[in-house]
């Protein structure tokens, strides 16, 4: 099998695990994945999605975002703006989870609307208009 052209994402792994001082079945234990699979991504033989690639950094501790412009997944000049912004979303504690997803939801519709449209963007109008829904049925719960 040849290797895919992953921005050396596999090199990283292997080394961000060893400094972890983790097998490669450690890892793949507590990210989910299985030890064959984790050992091509490794290898440079298989590309990881980016709920993989989260996985595997969450079990490393260590940036998603880091794994993922090395993977392609992002550039990460163009959409450090869009990262940031999802991440202090994400951690608001003033905001419980259906209303952070609704948030996201709906910064991701006005994003297409406007062209910046990335991978990380994955919803639909359809999406966008349920969020836009849903943010009404958030703001007043009991209409």
């Amino acid at each position: 099998m040849a290797s895919l052209n992953v921005g050396n994402l596999g090199e990283y792994l292997r080394e961000q695990r060893r400094n972890a001082q983790l097998s490669l079945r450690q890892l793949a234990d507590a990210a989910g994945v299985s030890n064959p699979y984790l050992s091509q991504i490794e290898r440079g033989l298989r590309k990881p999605s980016a709920e993989v690639l989260q996985q595997v950094a969450k079990a490393l501790r260590i940036s998603a975002e880091t794994l993922y412009v090395r993977a392609g997944i992002l550039d990460a000049e163009r959409d450090r703006d869009d990262v940031e912004t999802r991440a202090v979303i994400l951690a608001d504690p003033s905001l419980n989870e259906r209303q952070k997803q609704v948030l996201l939801q709906v910064y991701e519709s006005f994003r297409k609307e406007n062209g910046f449209v990335t991978e990380a963007d994955s919803g639909t109008e359809d999406d966008a208009d349920a969020a836009v829904d849903g943010a009404a049925s958030v703001r007043n719960p009991h209409p």
